[in-house]
């Protein structure tokens, strides 16, 4: 007997490998990650097995936050090598078999790009492509507050009208109503389309459509409104991403996702369902949001288990159910690093990376490995807050202490717990001086702890969090049930977080621990012959969990059957 199966999307088998360029390797020294780097390592990239590099960015940018305020569109920024540079790391990550996509970031542009500057002229075409709006009885046209901190509008004195940006001052928001932008953005996109690249990650994408621009939401303590009701999902997003796809996107063989903060599973289907004709999957942030509390993303809490098996298992759920598809993540460039966010970063790290790892690539969707995961990184502990760079952690810092009257000692816990820094390290590819990621002075200090933790060192042990990542890439190319077969939470455990995976040929039981200590347990779903195809464990015990053991288990239900 023969099965033939339909061959699903290449990016839905795929696994995604974030590269932060500033902190990957720096190849001329003057301590900033570039693009010859990268080119360096791309043996690295096909030996742990990934099909797919997505790149931040690296257009020309004053780099007030770190390359999202983009000054022109069609150029690499010098820091980062030439568009020569580009092309042949383009050509070579193609003959390694590995695939590029680039960060597209047209929410809003840099002040110093030459069409903010030409909008501070009325009279230019350019005005329109920004918002502009006069004040309101002397004051900012509303509320907003800035997702980095401070107001969302900006005064220009020579105009006399205040203009928006959600983000740094620096960083004013395009004018999407406008054709114009439109057509300005998909030319950009085609551009580098047809160099060859594979695809787009997009930048807060769904913050383009705005509703109104009415007074946002206010705590009694909170000195500036939130925009979210207003610019989130907005009314014309899907016209305007629908429009991208029928002028751009359609057009070529590539993969797209679109970052989307306040969105919930049902729009999340809309947007990545194929009838649609809009984007194949998303990022959203519902599992990012579990330990904030009093003092938003820099509260230094714990998450609630409870919390996290009921957020990821609706997304598993309700998108698979109407035909959408998931992006599945534990960090990137924003989030800090998952072995101490998720895990036990001290006496268990190596088995939480591998626990969390198997968790999350045994879903459906598509898995992200940002930089350094892939070998149990953890987060920084810098000494003071000096030694951060990231912008919107000076500024929560800053407001930590003035208006939420912390002690230094407690807002800095809450940096260590959260700060975007604590990704952006760099990439510590052995435990000599500056970890071998520069010869210079690094842009931003390695991990204090890159001589224990480090490329070179793990490679070295056979059984490291590298070797067993490979193997979860292997099985996902492999196993055709991890990319079509159904969710099922198993909730049976309350320090655990067990599921099954299901198809007509095979079913998959996924069990991982969260606990630091050992906990007795026999699952309902286990057959007599269904046998142990992967554990981060050398040995098992019978009915025993080890602390952050995770197991999984394959049901053949089909025998002498040729999948082909």
């Amino acid at each position: 007997m023969v099965l033939a199966l339909k061959e699903p999307e290449w990016w839905k088998k795929s696994v995604v490998y974030q590269i932060y360029p500033k902190s990957f390797q720096d190849s001329n020294g003057d301590g900033i990650g570039d693009i010859n780097g990268i080119i360096g390592h791309l043996d690295y990239l096909e030996k742990l097995g990934v099909d797919v590099i997505w790149l931040n960015p690296m257009y020309v940018s004053p780099q007030i936050d770190n390359g999202y305020d983009i000054a022109n569109y069609r150029a690499i920024d010098p820091i980062f090598g030439t568009m020569e540079d580009f092309d042949r790391l383009l050509q070579a990550a193609h003959q390694h078999h590995l695939k590029i996509i680039l960060d597209l970031v047209v929410n809003h542009t840099s002040d110093q790009h030459p069409w903010f500057k030409a909008a501070e002229d009325k009279n230019d075409p350019h005005h329109d492509y920004y918002i502009w709006k006069d004040g309101k009885k002397g004051k900012t046209p509303n509320n907003w507050g800035s997702y980095f901190g401070g107001s969302a509008w900006t005064y220009n004195e020579n105009l006399a009208q205040y203009y928006l940006h959600l983000f740094a001052k620096q960083q004013p928001d395009l004018n999407w109503k406008n054709p114009r932008v439109r057509e300005e953005v998909y030319d950009l996109m085609k551009f580098w389309l047809d160099k060859g690249i594979d695809g787009f990650r997009m930048d807060v994408i769904n913050l383009i459509s705005k509703r109104s621009y009415k007074d946002g939401p206010q705590n009694g303590d909170e000195k500036y409104g939130s925009s979210q009701p207003e610019t989130a999902n907005g009314p014309r997003i899907h016209e305007f991403l629908h429009e991208m796809n029928q002028e751009v996107l359609s057009k070529y063989d590539i993969m797209t996702v679109g970052e989307m903060p306040h969105t919930n599973p049902e729009e999340a289907v809309r947007y990545t369902q194929p009838a649609s004709e809009e984007l194949n999957m998303i990022f959203q942030f519902e599992h990012m949001g579990l330990d904030t509390e009093n003092y938003g993303k820099f509260t230094p809490k714990r998450f609630k288990l409870d919390d996290l098996k009921r957020v990821l298992s609706r997304w598993q759920t309700e998108l698979s159910a109407k035909g959408g598809w998931n992006s599945l993540y534990w960090s990137n460039h924003d989030q800090p690093r998952p072995t101490t966010r998720f895990g036990n970063d001290k006496q268990y790290r190596i088995e939480s990376a591998k626990m969390l790892g198997t968790l999350l690539h045994m879903m459906q969707g598509t898995p992200y490995v940002f930089e350094g995961e892939e070998i149990g990184m953890t987060n920084a502990r810098f000494n003071s807050i000096d030694e951060y760079q990231d912008l919107e952690t000076l500024n929560g810092y800053r407001e930590l202490i003035e208006v939420q009257k912390q002690t230094p000692e407690q807002a800095l816990a809450g940096i260590y717990a959260k700060s975007r820094d604590n990704a952006r390290t760099p990439m510590p590819w052995n435990g000599e001086d500056k970890g071998g990621f520069t010869t210079g002075t690094p842009w931003l200090k390695l991990n204090p702890n890159f001589k224990e933790i480090n490329v070179h060192d793990t490679l070295k042990d056979p059984n490291s969090v590298f070797y067993y990542y490979q193997q979860l890439i292997e099985m996902r190319h492999n196993l055709a049930v991890i990319t079509d077969g159904i969710y099922e939470l198993n909730d049976d455990n309350p320090e655990m977080f067990n599921f099954i995976r299901e198809n007509k040929r095979q079913k998959l039981i996924v069990q991982c621990s969260f606990a630091n200590h050992e906990i007795s347990y026999r699952s309902s779903q286990l057959r007599a012959n269904d046998k142990l195809i992967l554990s981060n464990y050398e040995t098992n015990k019978e009915n025993i969990f080890n602390p952050y053991e995770a197991r999984v288990y394959v049901q053949n239900k089909v025998k002498n059957v040729i999948i082909i």
